[in-house]
């Protein structure tokens, strides 16, 4: 049985105080109990005892005057006890049972403890108790004897000449009986008197010393619960709390223990947090880094794509300017050739047209260069706009489109009419679209469709919509061990010198900051679908590289 159990907010000086109190005070119950009843047991046998010896010499005293029957002798004799507070009755009775003298008055309604009749017993001492006084009475009783010598014929003979002493026997004969009966009403008295001495002595004793084991206990407990106080504090972050024990026992090398444990805790917590400190430091520098490599990373794949583009970019430029060229050489030979003043309306509206067309090739080969330096241009800061993704689309195709028709593969643009704006980077997402174009042409076969579908998802519940745009092909597909790393960077497929590894895990990255998500499927042989997911409103307006922002995630 665990004594020092129970219920956790009792304190321990409560549960040391408690249980020995307890034991202290079953113990004072017993041993005062077991000596009350011991004190009463030896009043009554003094009661007994002074009794019998008063009956004794009264037996002794009364037996001429019961061999007599003189009432005279009898009665003086008794005057004796009937001086004695306690006795209440005397009787001497012969032996037929006849009254000789009495003083005082026999309780006839005396009963024995089990109920039975008040019976005198010979030489007895017995307590009764009386149903009419509701009194207890000790009753003594003791037979009356006298001594005699008898003479009979059988020694007479023996003993005839020799001494006549042999010649008779010693006879004790009952002549009578004497009764007393003596009150316990002044044994009870003292019984209770000492009981109530007893009970206060004891309760006393009980107090004062439950009181010192209280103080005792406090003293013993008072370092614990200062350690328990400390432990608290501790536990809040106050490492500076010491406990104050100064004791050369087991408590007070448990507080030294407990001081220098907190010590080491607190210089332990100190380093902790100067390395965390120290280690917030390189994450922001080693972030930092991270930041201006990925930036140079979509720098260098963005090059990287412009140099694919070289050749499409160039025949897109080829064509106005021959145009604009041929104008020019034709106009100018006109010029040369007529007069001003014989030239016709004809021949101005002709030259208007010429000049008309080679405003419109050298805005096209504006437009062209324009979009090449939007995609081209390298800077640390990221802004982002309300962005038309269609017209994202159609400026990519105008790059890539040439080069598919090198490849001999058609390029399918199915772009929805009703797209909402977006916040994002053009310049950012149009190299996502060319990343995923081209990775789509180097794995589709010759005579092959490469399909571009732009949709919008509308908003559901706390969804806000997204704009989807999918890029598929025919091709030869992907493993499916591969589609886990294929957003990683330096992960390629392609052969080598075709390919960095950057493309994806750079769109990737764009995507994310963009708030979207970048999906693909595909079956080996069969061909492959990106799926890239634009929210349409995002929660940042603008992402700066140089600020304080989550990195981006790479697989």
């Amino acid at each position: 049985m665990n004594l020092f159990g129970g219920p956790r907010r009792v304190s321990l000086r409560t549960k040391f105080v408690v249980p020995i109190s307890l034991i202290l005070v079953g113990s004072m119950l017993v041993i005062s109990g077991f000596l009350i009843k011991k004190q009463s047991e030896s009043f009554r046998r003094e009661l007994a005892t002074s009794g019998k010896t008063m009956l004794r010499i009264l037996a002794i005293n009364a037996e001429s005057g019961v061999l007599f029957e003189s009432k005279y002798e009898l009665d003086e004799l008794l005057k004796a006890p009937s001086r004695f507070e306690a006795v209440r009755y005397a009787i001497i009775t012969n032996h037929d049972g006849r009254v000789l003298s009495q003083f005082g008055t026999r309780d006839t309604s005396a009963v024995f403890k089990d109920g039975t009749a008040q019976v005198p017993l010979e030489d007895s001492v017995s307590v009764w108790y009386s149903t009419r006084t509701d009194r207890e009475l000790m009753i003594l009783s003791m037979p009356v004897v006298t001594h005699k010598k008898v003479l009979d014929r059988e020694h007479l003979g023996i003993t005839g000449g020799l001494d006549n002493s042999f010649a008779y026997t010693d006879v004790t004969e009952v002549i009578g009986f004497i009764e007393l009966g003596m009150s316990l009403e002044k044994v009870n008295q003292s019984i209770r008197e000492a009981q109530t001495a007893a009970i206060l002595f004891s309760a006393a004793i009980v107090i004062l010393t439950i009181l010192l084991i209280a103080l005792i206990v406090g003293a013993v407990t008072k370092p614990i619960t200062a350690l328990v106080e400390a432990t608290d504090q501790i536990s809040r972050g106050d490492l500076s709390r010491r406990v104050e024990v100064k004791r050369n026992d087991e408590i007070g090398h448990l507080a030294e223990t407990f001081n220098k444990m907190i010590g080491s805790l607190k210089q332990s917590r100190d380093e902790i947090e100067a390395y965390n400190r120290n280690l917030e430091q390189k994450i922001i520098e080693r972030t930092r880094q991270l930041e201006e490599t990925q930036a140079q990373l979509v720098q260098s794949e963005k090059m990287s794509a412009i140099g694919q583009l070289a050749a499409g970019v160039a025949h897109e430029l080829n064509n106005p300017l021959g145009g604009i060229l041929g104008y020019a050489q034709f106009t100018l030979e006109k010029l040369q050739k007529n007069v001003p003043e014989k030239t016709t309306a004809k021949e101005i509206q002709s030259y208007v047209r010429y000049l008309t067309d080679i405003e419109t090739q050298s805005r096209r080969c504006k437009t062209i260069v324009q979009n090449l330096l939007r995609f081209s241009r390298s800077s640390r800061t990221v802004d982002f706009e309300e962005v038309d993704v269609n017209r994202a689309i159609e400026d990519t195709v105008t790059f890539v489109e040439h080069q598919l028709h090198l490849n001999q593969i058609e390029l399918e643009v199915t772009l929805a009419p009703d797209l909402p704006l977006i916040q994002g980077n053009t310049g950012q997402l149009q190299q996502v679209f060319t990343n995923l174009i081209i990775n789509a042409m180097h794995a589709s076969p010759p005579n092959s469709v490469i399909s571009v579908i732009s949709r919008y998802s509308r908003a559901i519940g706390e969804f806000g919509g997204a704009v989807e745009v999918l890029v598929g092909d025919h091709g030869c597909g992907i493993k499916e061990e591969h589609l886990k790393r294929i957003f990683e960077p330096f992960f390629t497929t392609k052969d080598v010198g075709k390919g960095t590894g950057l493309g994806l895990s750079v769109s990737y990255g764009i995507v994310k900051d963009h708030g979207g998500e970048i999906a693909v499927t595909s079956k080996p042989g069969e061909g492959s679908t990106f799926t890239v997911v634009l929210p349409v409103q995002k929660t940042e307006s603008a992402t700066d590289t140089k600020g304080v922002r989550q990195p981006s995630k790479v697989l």
